[in-house]
């Protein structure tokens, strides 16, 4: 297989009549790295990600696979390799067919195609099942085959539309962490859509915020779960997401209704206080709330209380929980709390 190539976008932007759904997208995902496109339904991920393989084509802006500019390219000539969401795969056609349909388009001699297809089926670990038609496999098998068509082509960018979305939860499990193994030893260049955060954290090497059509933050999942660059990828990244809370900066302090928190280097002005589920704790010093419900996870439960006015989501392990409608104290550790101005902008500290 061929080793990956740099994707860089430069102002990509995208109009559709009066609409905006990508505007001005600076953007470079290195060779042989997975970066991930998240964000909710219409943020613009998937128009990205076709224009990247030429089904669109920009409004503005620029499209590089290296030193290569591929915007004007058609999607044949861009070396790429695509998985929708879907699979499409052809329903008449065995799986080694569809998987080699890409290179009979390419006029490939025949045994040159046994071989490609072959090689790549068992990478996947459907060689044994060439001959089914796609009716006769599962989901999962389904989803190999796609992804087989895809890398037997030997592309030097693999395009991921949602590829996990079809599948049950325990084989998505599975498949996103095949998926990342198989990216990993080709060194292929990969660019996964999804709006599903956990499947983004787990797989990317770094990840794309999108919002409105607008890249809101492109960092690690480490970088995006402890920094994060405003209010929206504070609210989008975690599960449970980030309390957030609006209220004033006092200087020593923050004030939100009957909430006073003492705050050590606040700044100053309207704005909002965030802080994770899993870092408020259930404390004899802390605030007086009431439990609304508790939502048993097995190991964990998600707490609701109500807090002055404002209901927020405590994690605790499950021998911890309290019961609903119990009166408890909340407490907010200084340390983790996260800081962002009236616009939603992080203020710090970092």
């Amino acid at each position: 297989m061929s080793r990956g190539t740099s994707v860089r976008l430069q102002n990509l932007t995208k109009r559709f009549g009066r609409v905006v759904a990508v505007r001005d997208l600076d953007l470079e995902v290195n060779p042989g790295e997975l970066v991930a496109f998240l964000g909710p339904s219409g943020c613009g991920k998937t128009t990205t990600l076709l224009m990247i393989a030429g089904i669109y084509r920009p409004t503005a802006g620029h499209v590089y696979f290296g030193d290569r500019r591929v915007d004007p390219l058609h999607p044949r000539d861009r070396d790429v390799g695509m998985v929708f969401q879907s699979y499409a795969l052809y329903p008449h056609l065995t799986l080694f067919e569809n998987i080699a349909f890409p290179l009979r388009l390419k006029r490939v001699p025949g045994e040159e195609v046994k071989r490609r297809v072959k090689a790549t089926a068992e990478l996947l670990g459907i060689g044994g099942i060439l001959e089914r038609r796609p009716a006769q496999v599962s989901g999962g098998q389904q989803q190999r085959a796609a992804l087989a068509r895809a890398l037997v082509k030997e592309p030097q960018v693999l395009l991921l539309d949602e590829p996990l979305s079809n599948l049950d939860a325990q084989i998505r499990l599975s498949a996103r962490a095949e998926i990342r193994r198989l990216q990993r030893e080709l060194g292929v260049t990969a660019i996964l859509v999804t709006h599903d955060q956990a499947e983004a954290l787990a797989m990317a090497d770094r990840v794309a915020v999108f919002s409105m059509g607008e890249l809101q933050q492109y960092a690690t999942p480490e970088e995006l779960y402890h920094r994060p660059k405003n209010t929206f990828v504070a609210g989008f990244v975690g599960s449970p997401p980030m309390n957030l809370i609006e209220g004033e900066f006092t200087g020593d302090g923050f004030r939100s209704g009957e909430l006073r928190l003492p705050l050590r280097q606040a700044p100053l002005g309207r704005g909002w206080l965030g802080v994770r589920p899993e870092h408020l704790r259930i404390a004899g010093e802390g605030h007086p709330a009431r439990v609304l419900v508790v939502e048993p996870l097995g190991r964990e439960a998600i707490v609701i209380v109500e807090l002055f006015g404002h209901r927020l989501q405590i994690l605790v392990a499950e021998g911890e929980k309290p019961a609903p409608d119990a009166e408890v104290r909340v407490a907010f550790p200084a340390r983790a709390l996260h800081y962002f101005d009236a616009n939603g902008r992080r203020i710090g500290p970092e």
